[in-house]
C-alpha cells in the first residue's frame, strides 16, 4: 500500500523559491513605462547617446546665449574695423587684430580672437550661432518626426493598399539626393524673395521645410515596420473587440509602445539637422541675417594658413 500523499499546490509544481516583493529582485523585475524602456535603450546604444551629447552641449550654450555673451562681455554689436584690426597698409598683418594671436599675445577679452577685415567677436558669433543652429535643428526634428510617425503608424496598422501607396511615397523622397534638392531650391527662394522684406524670415522657414521634407523618411520607415509588428499582439486585439476607433489605437495603445525608438530617432536626428545647417550656410543656401557657424567657417577658409583660429573655433 503506497503512502498517501498530499494535494498538490501551485507552489510544489515548481522549483522555483518565492520572491519577496520587497526585495531588490522583485524591484528590477517589476512593470516599466514605456518612456523608461526607450530612454533604457538610448543608454545602451552607443551611437545614440554619442549623438545625444551634443544636444546636451548645444542647450545649455544656445538657450541662455545673451547671459553668456554677456559674461564673456562680447556682442554681436557692429563695430569700426580700424579699432580692433590693423588698419595700417604698411604693416605686415594688415586686417588682422590688434590683440590675440597670430602677431599678438593672448587676449582673454577675446578668447576665441576677432574675425580679420570685418573686426567681428568671434566667441559672440560662435554663442549666437549656437542658438540658430538649435532652433533651425529643432524645429525640423520636430516636423519631421510628426510626420514621419503619423505615416508610419497609418502604413503599419492598415496595411494593404493604404500602405502600398505610402511606402512608395517614402521610397520616392529616398530616392531624392537631400543636398542637390536644396541646391535646387535655395536659388529658387532667393530669386523670388530676394528683395522682400522678409526675405531672412523666409529663408529660415525654408531651410527648415527642407531638412524636415527630407528627414521624415527615416521615421516613418522604422515606426511602420514596429507597428507591424505590434499590430497582432493581444492588447491590440483586445482594443478592437469593443470597438475602438482606430484613430485611439494608434495613439493610445499603439503610440506609447513606440516611445524606445522615436527618442533613439530624435537622439540622432538633432545632431544630423545641426551639421545640416552648418553645411548648408557653409555653401552659401543656409541662413545669413543671423549669426552661424557654417557662416563663419566659410569666411575663416581664405585665412586658414595665417589665422587658423578664426576656422578651429567653429
Amino acid at each position: 500500500m503506497s503512502q498517501s500523499t498530499a494535494p498538490e499546490t501551485l507552489g510544489s509544481l515548481t522549483d522555483e523559491t518565492p520572491v519577496d516583493p520587497n526585495s531588490k529582485t522583485a524591484k528590477e523585475i517589476t512593470g516599466k513605462s514605456p518612456l523608461q524602456i526607450a530612454f533604457g535603450r538610448l543608454r545602451r546604444d552607443k551611437i545614440a547617446v554619442s549623438c545625444f551629447i551634443p544636444v546636451m552641449f548645444f542647450i545649455p550654450v544656445a538657450i541662455p546665449a545673451d547671459v553668456i555673451a554677456k559674461i564673456f562681455g562680447v556682442s554681436l554689436d557692429t563695430v569700426t574695423a580700424c579699432d580692433v584690426l590693423e588698419c595700417n597698409f604698411a604693416s605686415s598683418g594688415v586686417g588682422y587684430p590688434k590683440t590675440g594671436p597670430p602677431y599678438h599675445a593672448f587676449d582673454s577679452s577675446h578668447p576665441l580672437g576677432i574675425a580679420p577685415k570685418s573686426g567681428a567677436d568671434n566667441p559672440a558669433h560662435w554663442i549666437y550661432g549656437a542658438r540658430t543652429s538649435l532652433i533651425i535643428a529643432a524645429t525640423a526634428t520636430l516636423f519631421a518626426s510628426v510626420t514621419g510617425i503619423v505615416i508610419g503608424l497609418i502604413a503599419g496598422f492598415l496595411g494593404g493598399t493604404v500602405d502600398k501607396v505610402l511606402s512608395f511615397v517614402i521610397d520616392f523622397f529616398m530616392t531624392i539626393p537631400f543636398l542637390l534638392a536644396a541646391l535646387i531650391i535655395a536659388p529658387i527662394i532667393i530669386d523670388r524673395f530676394g528683395t522682400s522684406d522678409s526675405y531672412q524670415t523666409i529663408q529660415l522657414l525654408s531651410l527648415i521645410g527642407v531638412l524636415s521634407m527630407f528627414g521624415w523618411m527615416t521615421v516613418a520607415r522604422l515606426i511602420r515596420g514596429e507597428v507591424m509588428s505590434l499590430r497582432e499582439r493581444e492588447f491590440v486585439h483586445a482594443a478592437r473587440v469593443p470597438g475602438m476607433p482606430t484613430r485611439r489605437i494608434l495613439f493610445r495603445e499603439l503610440l506609447p509602445n513606440l516611445m524606445a525608438p522615436i527618442v533613439i530617432s530624435i537622439s540622432l536626428m538633432l545632431p544630423a539637422f545641426v551639421a545640416a545647417e552648418a553645411g548648408f550656410a557653409f555653401l552659401g543656401i543656409g541662413v545669413t541675417g543671423s549669426a552661424s557657424w557654417g557662416q563663419t567657417i566659410s569666411k575663416a577658409v581664405p585665412y586658414w594658413s595665417n589665422y587658423s583660429l578664426y576656422l578651429w573655433a567653429p
